[in-house]
């Protein structure tokens, strides 16, 4: 399918939302707080704070609480820019899909130019909070995270390739790495290994969507893969990265990062992706609940694993001990 020939074009519906109506009423003001709100991708952004809150954690040195709070609200709007930033430029393709076209901006709650302009100041402030609060490394990887995220997945790739949600999930994936680096200044194995769980989670959860939602896509000109090439190619990469999730799921435990405890429940959890999986690759063409429930599932199961793994470090001694170099962290095994 070519989803050239079926997208609106920009152009013409990106004057739809030049501005917003003047407030009228306290209500109205609510109205105008909640619509900001939303820009921001709320449950995106728990997400992304909750994972990042886990590689902090879990992290071998702990920052203070008010050190370890003011990280936390600088990730969130760091996250929250990146929404806002992405629903400011993908307003012309949401206004045209029954999924997002109630969002504020295509309804013309809020205006392009207000939400530009709230997405660079809760970016800008929050990249600079980070680095205040905790250090450099940290905050430049927040700002790579929001640069990947608006200028590489949503202006560049979402348009452009089927690959679109594979290369642009290493956005979502940093937030356990933005966490630990803000508690070590320094960047490790194990990072890396919660960084490559959430990498390998985004497509098959996202697919999963859009399996139901491919009139959505082609109608905006979004060439997702069940869009480009079909149901059947689609649910069968959701099968291979599944495969793949349940594998790396097992990586902290493997490392020695983490104990049977985490290890059994990521076992568990994998296994039932994995079978969820199989059932919608061998599920007929209309349906649609096999999907909706491995959508659905995906989401628990992401939780479930980071939460198994930071109760699993609960209380438990860090097995490696800061060493400061030059003003270098350095980190050694005990």
């Amino acid at each position: 399918m070519n989803v050239k020939s079926i997208a609106v074009q920009p152009e013409e519906r990106r004057g739809r939302f030049a501005s917003s109506p003047p407030l009228a009423s306290p209500q109205a003001g609510y109205r105008r707080a909640s619509d900001l709100a939303a820009l921001t991708k709320p449950r995106v952004m728990v997400l992304a704070v909750f994972t990042a809150l886990v590689g902090m954690s879990v992290a071998p040195a702990h920052p203070d609480v008010v050190t370890s709070l003011a990280a936390v609200i600088a990730i969130a709007a760091g996250a929250g820019s990146a929404g806002v930033l992405n629903m400011w430029y993908d307003a012309d393709i949401d206004a045209v899909m029954s999924r997002t076209a109630k969002r504020p901006i295509p309804l013309g709650r809020i205006s392009q130019l207000e939400a530009l302009v709230l997405g660079l100041v809760l970016g800008g402030l929050a990249v600079v909070v980070l680095a205040w609060a905790t250090n450099l490394t940290a905050a430049a990887l927040l700002a790579g995270t929001i640069l990947v995220y608006v200028v590489v997945y949503t202006a560049w790739l979402k348009r452009t390739t089927r690959q679109n949600i594979v290369i642009g999930g290493a956005a979502g994936a940093l937030p356990p790495v933005i966490g630990w680096a803000a508690a070590t200044g320094a960047i490790g194995l194990e990072p890396l290994a919660l960084f490559l769980i959430i990498f390998l989670w985004t497509p098959p959860h996202f697919w999963a969507l859009a399996l139901n939602r491919t009139d959505d896509y082609a109608r905006a000109g979004v060439p997702m893969l069940p869009v480009v090439a079909g149901r059947a190619v689609t649910t069968r990469q959701i099968l291979i990265y599944s495969g793949l999730l349940a594998l790396a799921s097992e990586l902290p435990w493997a490392i020695g990062f983490a104990g049977t405890m985490y290890g059994a429940i990521a076992a568990i959890g994998g296994a039932i992706f994995l079978i969820l999986a199989v059932r919608l690759d061998r599920s007929v063409e209309g349906d649609r609940r096999t999907a909706q429930r491995l959508f659905l599932f995906s989401i628990a199961y992401l939780f479930v694993l980071f939460a198994a793994l930071l109760i699993d470090h609960r209380g438990e001694p860090s097995s490696f001990v800061p060493a400061s170099q030059d003003g270098i962290v350095n980190f050694r095994k005990i």
